[in-house]
């Protein structure tokens, strides 16, 4: 008996209900456990995934490849100048193509409708390494780190600040009210999620009992939140309004004074990566020569205290996206509970 799992694509979280996601993040612990006592699983044995890329990456790339190692399979990386989508090429029929040598495909780059297309004519399991609009992948490891810290999801509240319309604003918000997570985007108007993305998470809301906020009220935002949340000020290709943001942004930076503004000694600071918290880069020296800031959307002393668990929730990825690829494509008993 398969589960309901297999064959199906992971493409954005309100494709899945409530306990689906709670099914793979619990499956990710499993596998957390068993990697950590070097128990082999190799779900994927034979099995053969391309992992396309249009948009760079550390951690997802890492991620994918070390977890189709772990679960047996092969992984073939495809960068930019290896995939023609439109340019040689039809996304249609590389997706066909695709589908007829691999098993399973991961797309990381820029368009929701490529991942969707990619589905829709491969034939076999997709999954979303980010676009614009969807981090669902991140989301696993984001709520696995949150029910390590807190033993539970339903109830925690999460504050995400700083740029509120970017995938991983989108993907916290509908992601906190499909779990029963209460999340606030704190972020100044001009980037707060849309409408559309509102609404959905609404919906989604009024079924888990998640209270969700959207405010630029900092005060407001972060008064007894469990979870500090923030990401780069610009995203990937949006360096050139940096300067713009940094004035926009400043009084959403993760800082002490910030953290305390929570009035929660347990509250917990997580940050999807990289992050701008020193001048250890060529691109923060380069924000510092013409700004004069060294820090942005957290400062190094939140950064590094015990409270903050990024590297925790970046290791996550890896096992929370084994639990993705295994579920959809090894053929494993999980049963509908």
């Amino acid at each position: 008996m398969n589960s309901h799992f297999q064959g199906k694509s992971f493409l954005k979280e309100s494709d899945f209900t409530k306990k689906e996601l709670e099914t793979l993040i619990d499956l990710a612990a499993h596998f957390k456990y068993l990697k950590q006592h070097n128990i082999q699983h190799h779900y994927l044995q034979g099995k053969n995934i391309a992992l396309l890329f249009e948009k760079s990456s550390t951690r997802t790339r890492s991620s994918f490849t070390v977890a189709a190692n772990d679960l047996g399979a092969h992984a073939e990386f495809l960068g930019k100048n290896d995939i023609q989508f439109g340019k040689k090429e039809s996304l249609e029929d590389t997706a066909k193509v695709f589908g007829r040598m691999y098993d399973g495909i991961e797309y990381r780059g820029f368009s929701q409708n490529v991942v969707e297309g990619l589905a829709k004519y491969s034939g076999v399991p997709v999954w979303n390494g980010l676009t614009d609009e969807w981090h669902p992948t991140q989301m696993l490891a984001d709520f696995l780190t949150i029910k390590e810290q807190f033993k539970r999801l339903e109830g925690v509240t999460l504050a995400y600040m700083g740029d509120g319309r970017n995938n991983v604003a989108n993907s916290l918000l509908v992601t906190g009210a499909i779990l029963g997570v209460n999340v606030h985007i704190v972020a100044p108007k001009s980037l707060q999620p849309t409408a559309e993305i509102q609404s959905l998470a609404a919906q989604k809301a009024a079924m888990s009992g998640a209270n969700l906020l959207v405010t630029d009220d900092v005060a407001k935002g972060v008064a007894g939140v469990d979870v500090l949340y923030t990401d780069v000020w610009a995203s990937m290709g949006e360096e050139e309004t940096f300067e713009a943001r940094i004035k926009l942004l400043t009084p959403y930076q993760i800082n002490a004074q910030l953290v305390a503004m929570t009035h929660n000694d347990d509250v917990i600071v997580l940050h999807d990566l990289p992050a701008f918290h020193d001048l250890n880069t060529t691109m923060s020296q380069e924000i510092y020569d013409k700004f004069g800031i060294s820090e942005m959307e957290i400062t190094d002393e939140v950064f590094h205290a015990s409270y903050a668990h990024q590297f925790e929730q970046a290791e996550n990825r890896l096992h929370t996206i084994k639990a993705v690829m295994a579920a959809t494509l090894g053929n494993m008993f999980i049963p509908e509970t």
